[in-house]
């Protein structure tokens, strides 16, 4: 099992010269959700179920590859708890950053995600200009309840 330490921002505008290192599409759905989530992704042909556990900065995480008929069937499962986006990833000094702009119902949201290496780390991380608000603990943007109950409502 691996910690994953993670903050997560809002983004209004992209840089247009901004180095993209990968691109992917990605489709995810939850199988559970809550403090212990399970979620299922496909990413480009990469199948995955993650298993993660707690909120905020950090959590606990496992992520183990599926079969394609695994994860047919489970998907099913997910029905009312998917959302789609396309992941560009950016490299910087402190790690890389995951740029996802969303499709579908959550149309027009931009978010940027870093990992780090230990809390220290991600707590000393000075965002680049482009990146917004910070969401790491706004749950109103985790990707499992976007996934359930959409963007939230203007001034929220």
């Amino acid at each position: 099992m691996g910690v994953e330490i993670e903050r997560k921002f809002l983004v209004h505008h992209v840089p247009p010269d901004l180095e993209i290192e990968s691109e992917d599409e990605i489709a995810q759905g939850y199988l559970s959700v809550g403090d212990d989530q399970v979620r299922l992704r496909r990413r480009g042909d990469r199948l995955l179920i993650t298993a993660k556990r707690g909120r905020g900065l950090e959590r606990d995480e496992v992520e183990v590859p599926i079969s394609p008929e695994s994860f047919d069937e489970l998907w099913a499962l997910t029905e009312g708890r998917r959302l789609e986006k396309t992941r560009r990833t950016t490299p910087v000094e402190a790690g890389t950053i995951e740029v996802d702009t969303y499709h579908g119902p959550l149309e027009g949201l931009v978010t940027a995600e870093i990992e780090f290496p230990d809390a220290e780390s991600a707590r000393a991380f000075e965002p680049p200009s482009w990146f917004g608000r910070e969401l790491t603990d706004d749950e109103r943007y985790a990707n499992e309840r976007l996934a359930m109950e959409g963007l939230p409502a203007a001034g929220e």
